[in-house]
């Protein structure tokens, strides 16, 4: 909720609903067996997520603001979890078609970390690691931009960790096109593309048709 450049942008109305309710709302889709958690800060402005995530029965963590390594780390301690998947709740059109591929590759694989970033549209995209892979970011990533982002360590140690990049086919293929929301801008386009979905489902092949020029 304390985002300078987009204030309280994480419960900010994106179409007819937040945009927690978009990240939440897609990750109910996915096919694989998921244990979904909201990790936020222990700050004071952010007990209107956790009072929010209870009125949708979610489970929320709430662990360091700055350090959100260590809030990771703790959050997957705390519910005992094998591998964990990082969605970040300013990205409203998460492929969960793109995330269950990317989950089945990870485990058949026996990836320590892999990701779809790349080549997908900015913001649909995913990561997933191993716990243990996360404990040994956890324990080595003592530089501040490893504690700020999460998974710096892991890509700036691909010799350490067994990691996998999924392949996405050519027509979600659209890197430079930007669908996080972090500005104004940002904000507006994922409004207005949520609401001429209305009710409906905006796969990323739609998005990317809707935003391109010719549309």
């Amino acid at each position: 909720m304390g985002s300078t450049r987009l204030p309280g942008k994480v419960l900010r109305r994106i179409g007819d609903m937040p945009l927690l309710d978009h990240v939440l709302g897609r990750l109910s889709r996915s096919k694989s067996d998921l244990q979904v958690v909201v990790a936020t800060s222990a700050l004071p402005e952010d007990a209107a997520i956790a009072a929010y995530c209870e009125t949708l029965n979610t489970k929320c963590f709430r662990g360091s603001e700055i350090d959100v390594l260590d809030r990771y780390y703790q959050c997957a301690r705390q519910f005992h979890f094998d591998h964990v998947v990082r969605l970040t709740a300013d990205n409203p059109f998460t492929d969960i078609e793109e995330l269950d591929r990317l989950i089945t590759r990870h485990l058949q694989d026996g990836n320590a970390f892999t990701h779809s970033f790349g080549a997908l549209p900015i913001g649909v995209g995913a990561e997933i690691f191993s716990a243990l892979a996360l404990e040994s970011s956890w324990q080595k990533g003592l530089a501040p931009h490893h504690r700020e982002h999460v998974d710096e360590y892991l890509l700036e140690h691909p010799d350490e960790f067994k990691t996998g990049v999924l392949d996405i086919p050519v027509v979600k293929t659209k890197p430079g096109l930007r669908l996080t929301v972090d500005t104004e801008d940002d904000w507006r386009l994922a409004d207005s593309l949520a609401r001429q979905a209305g009710h409906g489902w905006l796969t990323t092949e739609r998005i990317i048709a809707l935003c391109s020029p010719s549309a």
